[in-house]
């Protein structure tokens, strides 16, 4: 945190209520604004978390939230250090009258300010004694909520302070409106789909009538999280190249109905902000086009066509793997995956005498997602049996180099993963190819993301979830240390 200095007199006036004009016409504009980006009663999202984890550290406070106002609640997109509490009422509010303003709030003493003393977060249990907040702003001027931090105890802040807490501001409206963006496109696509479609059924009358197009595109979008997938063992890892600075890896795991599902793996070209939000951006398309056509080509062509019209992620491009998983009647499944310039899957199955086989699973074709407006996806069909599993990774893995100075290669990851066990768990190949990340010199240089995915032979225990993940959003720990998390299903 910079140096503490006293704020301009006007940057930390006392929470004002709203007047009757602005309570009737511009309360009015506001709300149709909220309702727009239909964000409301959303799950939690990453994205959203990560800026009020962020929040919380950069102004050393113990509680730092994302919120929306609506008409007489405050919600919480997302609550850091507030746990069990998800929306809270309007009057009197602390972010009802931050909302109202243009520049940062700031109350030094919650106790001495006539609206905020008698707040539950301030009357009550929890005693909040300093507030500061920063309006969300759309870019026609609406504001949709507040990213607020809040102490326990009295404090000022700087104007350098107050002008961080707006730029966390512009980063929500920016996931905002990517988010939109991300839905619109979806649309559009959809609605030429079925344009073609009905002057298709139009020249082709005797025959018969085709399938309807997939149902509407869910609208609520949920961040990446590996779920209890039947029949399978799933694992992961994420670590970026700084606990400072935001990857541009990501990865995905969900169901698409009919008892199939979906996956996704894939990398944006750079860091930072910029590579977040095209991130965003991605993982929001691929969701959204996964329930319009599950054909993992026509998932890439949707992001590809997405990425070109955004004109803020400007000449970002990403590789991406997306794959489909079919149950199969052995127990085993049915694998479709299409590729966009990403670097292959690994198919591992036990070979005869011990040991696995090692297989690229790559189609042959395929071209970065987000560079050309043409662009062809190939892609291939294997099958996923009892004891075998496929292993997806980013680049950050194969261009690392060994203690020796020469680069791992797809020829050194190869030999590594033929010296696995049979039969395949992904929590196991998960686990070693991070002990062998740990063992390679220059892994900081790069984010690394891995999915592995293996079914369980009939005498094994429960299929479940091995995870362990790095965030750069997550409070700074030791190099070598990592947060894990493992589910298992009864």
């Amino acid at each position: 945190m910079s140096e503490t200095r006293d704020m301009p007199e006007q940057a930390i006036l006392p929470a004002i209520a709203p007047s009757e004009p602005l309570a009737v016409s511009v309360e009015a504009a506001r709300m149709a604004a909220v309702r727009r980006y239909n964000i409301l009663d959303t799950p939690p999202d990453g994205a959203y978390d990560r800026v009020a984890a962020l929040a919380a550290r950069l102004f050393e406070v113990p509680v730092a939230t994302v919120t929306i106002v609506d008409e007489d609640r405050i919600w919480f997109k997302a609550a850091h250090g507030l746990e069990g509490v998800s929306e809270i009422g309007r009057d009197p509010g602390l972010c009802a009258s931050a909302v109202l303003r243009d520049d940062t709030t700031v109350i030094p003493d919650t106790l001495l300010d006539p609206v905020a003393c008698s707040n539950p977060l301030v009357a009550g249990p929890m005693g909040v004694r300093f507030y500061a907040a920063a309006p969300i702003i759309t870019a026609d001027g609406h504001r949709l909520g507040t990213v607020n931090v809040l102490d326990t105890r009295p404090r000022e802040i700087s104007e350098a302070d107050a002008s961080t807490l707006t730029d966390l501001a512009a980063v929500v409206r920016d996931q905002l409106e990517l988010r939109l963006s991300a839905l619109h496109v979806i649309r559009a696509e959809q609605e030429k789909r079925q344009a073609e479609e009905e002057a298709r059924q139009r020249a082709e009358r005797d025959k018969a009538a085709i399938a309807a197009f997939a149902s509407t595109l869910q609208r609520t979008l949920v961040p990446p999280a590996l779920p209890a997938v039947p029949g399978l063992e799933l694992a992961c890892h994420y670590k970026t190249a700084s606990p400072q600075e935001v990857g541009g890896d990501f990865y995905d795991v969900f169901p698409i109905g009919g008892g199939r599902w979906a996956f996704f793996l894939g990398d944006v070209c750079g860091k930072g902000a910029e590579a977040a939000s095209v991130t965003s951006l991605t993982r929001y398309t691929l969701r959204a086009a996964a329930l319009v056509d599950a054909d993992p080509t026509a998932a890439l062509k949707a992001l590809n066509t997405a990425l070109l019209l955004d004109a803020a992620v400007g000449t970002r491009f990403c590789t991406a793997v997306f794959g489909l998983l079919d149950p199969a009647r052995d127990g085993g499944f049915t694998v479709t995956l299409a590729t966009g310039g990403h670097p292959p899957a690994y198919h591992l199955s036990p070979a005869e005498g011990g040991g696995v086989r090692v297989e690229a699973a790559r189609a042959k074709g395929g071209m970065l997602v987000g560079a050309f407006a043409e662009a062809a996806f190939a892609s291939l069909t294997l099958h996923l049996a009892p004891g075998e599993g496929l292993l997806l990774y980013t680049d950050g893995l194969t261009e690392a180099h060994t203690v020796d100075g020469r680069m791992l290669a797809d020829t050194g990851l190869t030999d590594f993963l033929a010296q696995r066990g049979a039969p395949v768990s992904a929590g196991a190949l998960i686990d070693d190819t991070v002990a062998l990340l740990d063992t390679l010199p220059d892994t900081e240089r790069d984010d690394v993301a891995l999915l592995a995915l293996s079914v369980p032979t009939a005498d094994a225990a429960p299929a479940g979830i091995t995870t362990t993940a790095h965030s750069a959003a997550a409070p700074t720990a030791p190099a070598d240390a990592s947060v894990g998390q493992e589910i298992r299903r009864p």
